[in-house]
């Protein structure tokens, strides 16, 4: 076997902690197993000298004497070196790697592995009005069911699945690898443990239909695009008799014509004519729940924002309830006819000229800056 540095070997630092050290080994196993590479004798070779490594280093005596010696500090113990002996459970190790190739799952009665139903989701469009009061709708969901002819056993009516004879109903076979053995799913009964001889003739010895269920489905107030409600048990129906899995409803809010929500407050962006901008006066402006009046001072410029309080939305998760953000903007008269050109143009006289700073502040700084500017630029 190799003699890198073992810490090399698993790609980790020397004051890795146990949890990481197992970590790295985990992943290098994974990465390196036979069975994921059966052509590859570099990954075989890769796959002993990462456990090799591992099983030093995870041993807290065997770990101290190779950072003092090196190989020669653990080579000559017993059951060093690629020996199972001494330091963490290495078959737990390999259990938790094995389990992560060939997938999880509880083991039922007689061995076998029980899996659960896969889980489904569901986007539900709803209106922003629905997402931040609440509302309670029926979808239709087509799913997997356990089939009610056979109670989700597969087999025809009178009959049970029998043993499966080549993993005598344990739902695992052993494979030997080497020095050591592989526990991996049965090829014949795929895991399950049980063989239909006589299959159901509704399922088809599967013990699952395809059917279409309705669901009442409450979505709670203050919910927001990307938010999912889990309806537990309501996802596909298990093949191997395990539990059912979840349904998840993935909200999303549709765009709204004059809102638009930032988490708990809401925004709008409200027209106004400059007559009312400069002057002042009073808006009408909607929100979720009814319309408020809006107070506009005198000399109101564009995009400034007014906030009406508690007009927003209660979070989902709690907290208090956000704000109306309006935002004005100006707009500019659009088809004028003379006569209103000329009572512009007339006004405009009116405020130019000497009183222009006292009038159009924002105007006559801004054009200070700029002849500044080119003075600077002529010196």
């Amino acid at each position: 076997m190799s003699q890198r540095d073992y810490y090399e070997v698993l790609g980790v630092e020397r004051d890795v902690s146990a949890a990481d050290l197992k970590k790295a080994y985990r992943r290098l196993a994974m990465k390196y197993h036979p069975d994921r590479n059966p052509d590859d004798g570099q990954a075989d070779e890769k796959f002993k000298e990462a456990k090799e490594a591992y099983e030093v280093l995870s041993s807290a005596d065997k770990r101290a004497a190779y950072d003092q010696f090196g190989h020669a500090g653990v080579n000559n113990q017993p059951g060093g070196g690629a020996g199972f002996g001494g330091g963490a459970d290495i078959n737990d190790i390999f259990g938790d790697v094995f389990g992560d190739i060939f997938g999880g799952g509880r083991r039922g009665g007689g061995g076998q592995r029980v899996y659960r139903g896969d889980d489904l989701q569901y986007n539900l469009d709803i209106s922003l009005e629905d997402a931040v009061g609440g509302l309670t709708t029926e979808l239709r969901i087509p799913n997997l069911l356990a089939c009610e002819v056979c109670d989700g056993s597969g087999a025809k009516r009178g009959t049970q699945p029998t043993n499966c004879q080549t993993c005598g109903g344990a739902g695992q076979v052993r494979m030997q690898q080497g020095f050591f053995s592989v526990q991996q799913g049965c090829p014949t009964c795929r895991g399950k443990g049980k063989v239909i001889s006589d299959p159901c003739p509704k399922c088809l010895g599967q013990g699952r239909v395809q059917k279409e269920k309705t669901l009442s489905v409450k979505v709670p107030a203050g919910v927001d695009t990307g938010d999912k409600i889990r309806l537990q048990g309501e996802g596909e129906a298990s093949e191997s008799g395990g539990p059912a899995g979840d349904l998840f409803v993935a909200i999303r809010v549709k765009p709204h014509e004059i809102f638009q929500r930032d988490g708990a407050d809401l925004q709008c962006t409200v027209p106004i004519n400059f007559a009312t901008a400069a002057v002042g006066g009073e808006l009408e402006v909607p929100t979720l729940d009814g319309r408020v009046k809006l107070k506009i001072p005198a000399g109101t410029q564009t995009e400034k924002l007014f906030r009406v309080r508690g007009k927003g939305v209660t979070p989902v998760r709690g907290g208090p309830q956000g704000d109306l953000l309006c935002r004005v903007r100006i707009e500019t008269p659009v088809n004028l006819g003379s006569e209103q050109r000329d009572l512009l143009m007339a006004f405009h006289d009116s405020i130019s000229g000497d009183k222009a700073h006292k009038h159009s502040p924002q105007a006559h700084s801004w054009l200070g800056g700029v002849k500044k500017f080119f003075d600077e630029l002529r010196s």
